[in-house]
Parts: C-alpha cells; sequence; structure tokens
C-alpha cells in the first residue's frame, strides 16, 4: 500500500520493502532510530521512471516519507505501471514534461512548508540541484550545500562519513570550513555528540606544494578558534593513519583522531567519489546520503543505488529534518 497524504496503515509484512543485509547493521539501525521520529512529507521531484517510483514507494512502505509526486501525471502513472506499483491516493502535483519545471515546483513545496525534504526521480542532479540553490528557490541557507555519504562498511564497527563526494569539485577553505559544519551536525542528528573528522590529504605532514595539507592545518585552527564548532578535528592525515590506528603509530602520530574517525573529510570531489566508490565495490559497502546545508535535506538518488540505500536516504533526511535539528541554520 502506498502511503498518501493523510498517512496509511503500515503495510503487512508481506509487503515491506528490504532491509540492509545483515553485513549492514549501522544502516537498518538507522532506518529503526528514524522510525522512531516519525514519517516526514517529502517532495519527489519528476519520479518518471520506475526505478524513482520504486524507491518512493519503498520508503514510504517503511513508514518514513509520506511522498508528494512532482511531475507529468500521465508519465508518474506510466512508471507506476512500469514498476507494478499502485499509487491509488498518492498526492500527485501535474506539471509539464520539464524536468525543470517539476524541480521549481518540488523546491517550492518545501519553500512553503508542505513538505519538509526534497527527493530527485529521474531528472539530472544538477537540474534539482540547481532550482533548490537558486535565489528564487527559497531553500538557501547561511552555509554552502554540500554532500555527506553515510558507509556502511563491514570491517568498520561504526558508520563512517564521508564529504564531499557529489557536489564541491574543488571546494577553496572557506567551503571546506561549511562541509565539515554539515558533517558535524549530521553526526550529532545521528547521535554521535563529539564527532571525529579526519582530513585527508595524501600525506600527513604540511607541505605547501599540496595545497590540501594547507587547508587542513587551517580547518584544525579554525576548529581551536571556534570557526568550527561540535568536534574534534586532525589533519592533515593520509588514508592509511586516519583509518588505522597501527599505522598512525608507526608513524608517530599521536591524535585523537588518527584511527577512530567518524568522519572522512575528502579534498575535492574526484578523491572523494574514488574513496567512497571502492568502499562500495572493493569493500562491499552499502551508503546512504544526503545534500545538506540548505533549508531542507535532499535525497539524491542513483540508478545505480540499491533499495536498501534508497531507504537508508530516506531515514537519514528523517533525522536530518530541520523540525529536529539545526543543520540547515
Amino acid at each position: 500500500m502506498f502511503i498518501t497524504d493523510r498517512g496509511a496503515a503500515a503495510p503487512p509484512a508481506a509487503a515491506r520493502p528490504p532491509a540492509p543485509a545483515p553485513s549492514h547493521p549501522h544502516l537498518a539501525a538507522l532506518i529503526v532510530q528514524a522510525r522512531l521520529h516519525g514519517s516526514i512529507a517529502m517532495a519527489v521531484a519528476y519520479p518518471c521512471d520506475a526505478a524513482s517510483i520504486e524507491a518512493a514507494h519503498a520508503a514510504a512502505a517503511a513508514d518514513l516519507i509520506r511522498p508528494l509526486l512532482v511531475g507529468p501525471r500521465r508519465r508518474i502513472e506510466e512508471a507506476a505501471a512500469q514498476a507494478g506499483v499502485s499509487i491509488a491516493g498518492v498526492v500527485i502535483h501535474d506539471t509539464d514534461d520539464d524536468p525543470r519545471t517539476a524541480a521549481a515546483r518540488a523546491v517550492a513545496l518545501c519553500r512553503d512548508g508542505e513538505a519538509s525534504a526534497l527527493m530527485k526521480g529521474s531528472l539530472h542532479s544538477d537540474d534539482l540541484l540547481a532550482a533548490a540553490v537558486g535565489r528564487d528557490g527559497g531553500l538557501r541557507s547561511s552555509r554552502r550545500a554540500s554532500h555527506v555519504f553515510v558507509m556502511d562498511v563491514p570491517s568498520v564497527e561504526r558508520p563512517l562519513l564521508i564529504t564531499d563526494c557529489v557536489v564541491n569539485i574543488a571546494p577553496d577553505l572557506a567551503a571546506k570550513r561549511d562541509i565539515a559544519q554539515n558533517a558535524i551536525a549530521l553526526a550529532h542528528a545521528l547521535g554521535i555528540p563529539t564527532p571525529r573528522i579526519a582530513i585527508l590529504s595524501a600525506v600527513e605532514t604540511v607541505n605547501p606544494a599540496i595545497p590540501a595539507t594547507i587547508d587542513a592545518a587551517a580547518l584544525c585552527k579554525m576548529a581551536e578558534r571556534g570557526q568550527i564548532r561540535g568536534a574534534l578535528l586532525d589533519g592533515p592525515l593520509a588514508f592509511d593513519n586516519a583509518i588505522s590506528a597501527q599505522s598512525a603509530r608507526t608513524k608517530g602520530i599521536e591524535s585523537a583522531v588518527a584511527g577512530r574517525p567518524d568522519v572522512l573529510l575528502v579534498p575535492n570531489l574526484e578523491a572523494g567519489n574514488m574513496v567512497y566508490k571502492q568502499l562500495v565495490y572493493l569493500a562491499g559497502a552499502e551508503c546512504a546520503g544526503l545534500v545538506l546545508g540548505m533549508r531542507v535535506p535532499i535525497v539524491l538518488t542513483s540508478r545505480s543505488d540499491s533499495v536498501a540505500s534508497r531507504i537508508a536516504s530516506c531515514a537519514l533526511a528523517v533525522l536530518a529534518s530541520p523540525r529536529r535539528t539545526g543543520i540547515a541554520a
């Protein structure tokens, strides 16, 4: 049963969406945690393919969201039929066939308080983000938008956040400050009171020839002076001594962060994209993610995402909802 705008009874167990595999208990725990806070209205922009409808259906069946489908009704109904999903009773905001029109309407629903989160359908991420960050969108905040992945890596005993692997291509120091603060706010929402942030580079020493090491040192000083709050920061750290306490000891690094980070702050999008995909495809990780720094959280789905990943991303949106946190400050 698809949840309507007024809510609906939980579906029977046989209709429940697949949960994260037993090897990914951290994402499963996030879903349980999110359910305790109740579902939120989520505007789904241009859900005009089967995968988009399936994602919204699965998250609704998991008691996480009340989807508001925004796009051309005819194409949405065709996508639902292709997915084998009934959308009887589901709220549809009918638009023309232009994905940018649907994006603008979905953003407006969030701006006007009719939705507490935004989810990408089958349009390009750039079209959705352009509408969200545009001056007329009304969703910009005092911080720069950034993306955070929550990784469930089988060999790591806690969730591992990575930022920013999606939005900011080559962030400068000011952008990295906002990227760090957005990740800190999400970590707090997940119940991590003082997250440990490892600021990654190729080496663990400050080298003027490697700009990321300079930025890392500056971010640590900014944290000391209260310009970044709510976390322990250390960097620059190479990936090995950020993740491995043994590696840090071997290199003589004394740090409250090295070997046990909650957050990996990457130097740029290319590095972050490679790190998270290596964890997924080589280490068997599963991930969920959000765009933060806006007045509502944004779920950017990918065609390669599993159903469990999409559900977990919606759970993050519930936990990061502005009704509960200061993420979109």
